[in-house]
């Protein structure tokens, strides 16, 4: 099959200066901090969902009152968090597009070891007072075997310790992308099962019992619609399905994905999708892959590194395959720049959605890509063709040839101007948290630099 390639066959950039033929960056408006307002949103709800248990507090006369109040508040708490935590993982288009999918992952991940603590805490609190009460044996196996919703609320605390386990760091590493995420399914039913424990408290009568299950319908009416609606009813419309594969090198592939009116999913350069490809022993997964290539109505393309057992089964997809895609998410866009300067540095397979924006970014764009051996260095053709096309700038730093390293004084002396760049960053967690310190040390300010680490 001939595959089409996506690079520019004309100059479109005038050397140092504005793109020929398409129109200069236009002066953006502030960019509304969507993620300010949205903490600020959750810290409000939880504050609305524990306030009758402030109500109460001028009621704690004792020892056991207090333990009891605490079990109370670490336990509306931690109800509160796990519905959140769904809530953000729910893929919803306005937060993904305004604060990001790696910046959502992050609150998830924080709130996620929160709300276990909490968990924790509203047992150790609610045992210890019902022991000060009734005694060790009932306060502690007593309250779980005989207890209204106590038996399933320790059952779901186990899954959840089971969840945070493999969440560390440790041994996330060690696990395949796949295993760690159908892992993360056992929280939906801890979740379930620790339900109707949360409406058996004193802080549930009447209006708060509705309120808190309208709390928890809208984030599984969220859930449902967004991650599994959305995908089936686009994989009908659309009619995804594999055109092609390219080798790119021994170990990295490019797909291309064929479809009918591709241009209404709304990709945008930078961003990514969850690919589901309807052939054995894929099927059931659906992995995230960053678009390689700018998206027009007759193709999408991935690029992927063969470093799991889904991304190596790639390497033989075979053409007509049947894809169901989840998506587009991610907020490393063009719409992120406030400046016609802009500096993208990628390391590794991370140059996918960099690639694409090289190619589509309006101003004066300049490359640094990252890679252990010239080997590594994917898509080199294109990314010279696009540069050449473009009267742009590229640096491909390997460790045996460190042309810039990954410094701030390396950096400054390549870009005299760097504070005035944006900053676009994608690669592994390691290499993006040390581009992060150089450009800081290089004097770029944080809202110019954008990140999305590349791993899970």
């Amino acid at each position: 099959m001939d595959i089409p390639r996506p690079v520019p066959s004309a100059p479109r950039h005038r050397i140092g200066g504005p793109p020929s033929g398409s129109p200069a960056r236009a002066p953006l408006a502030p960019r509304i901090r969507t993620g300010g307002f949205v903490a600020g949103l959750l810290w409000s709800g939880a504050l609305l969902a524990t306030a009758k248990c402030w109500v109460d507090l001028p009621g704690v006369a004792s020892t056991t009152d207090g333990l009891a109040w605490l079990g109370r508040l670490t336990g509306l708490l931690a109800g509160y968090g796990a519905a959140i935590l769904v809530a953000l993982m729910a893929r919803v288009p306005f937060l993904d597009r305004t604060i990001g999918s790696d910046r959502l992952s992050r609150w998830h991940a924080l709130g996620g070891r929160g709300t276990l603590a909490l968990s924790v805490a509203h047992m150790v609190f609610a045992m210890s007072a019902h022991a000060v009460r009734s005694g060790l044996w009932e306060g502690t196996f007593g309250l779980v075997l005989y207890g209204p919703g106590i038996l399933e609320a320790t059952i779901s605390l186990a899954l959840l310790l089971g969840v945070g386990l493999i969440s560390a760091r440790a041994i996330r590493i060690r696990m395949s992308y796949e295993a760690w995420h159908y892992a993360h399914f056992l929280t939906y039913l801890a979740i379930y099962l620790g339900f109707a424990h949360q409406l058996t408290g004193p802080s549930f009568g009447g209006v708060g019992a509705w309120a808190w299950r309208g709390l928890y319908i809208g984030v599984a009416v969220l859930l449902i619609w967004n991650r599994f609606a959305v995908p089936v009813i686009r994989s009908r419309r659309h009619r995804l399905r594999v055109a092609g594969i390219r080798r790119e090198s021994a170990d990295v592939v490019s797909v291309y994905i064929a479809g009918d009116d591709l241009e209404r999913l709304g990709a945008e350069p930078g961003q990514f999708f969850r690919w589901r490809f309807m052939a054995k022993g894929m099927w059931w997964a659906a992995n995230p892959y960053s678009l390689s290539a700018v998206p027009n109505s007759r193709h999408l393309r991935i690029t992927v590194k063969a470093a799991g057992s889904h991304s190596r089964a790639l390497l033989s997809l075979a053409p007509g395959t049947r894809v169901w895609a989840e998506g587009p998410y991610g907020a490393l866009t063009a719409a992120r720049g406030r400046s016609d300067k802009i500096l993208l540095i990628a390391g590794g397979v991370g140059i996918s959605p960099l690639r694409a924006l090289f190619e589509s970014m309006p101003g004066r764009v300049t490359l640094l890509y990252l890679a252990r051996t010239v080997e590594d260095l994917v898509l080199r053709g294109e990314l010279d063709a696009i540069a050449a096309a473009r009267g742009a700038r590229v640096h491909y730093t390997m460790n045996e040839d460190l042309t810039v390293p990954l410094t701030g004084r390396s950096l400054s002396r390549a870009i005299p101007d760097l504070p005035d760049y944006d900053v676009f960053v994608c690669g592994p967690r390691g290499m993006t948290q040390k581009a992060l310190n150089a450009l800081r040390r290089a004097g770029v300010p944080k809202q110019q630099i954008h990140l999305e680490n590349f791993d899970f």
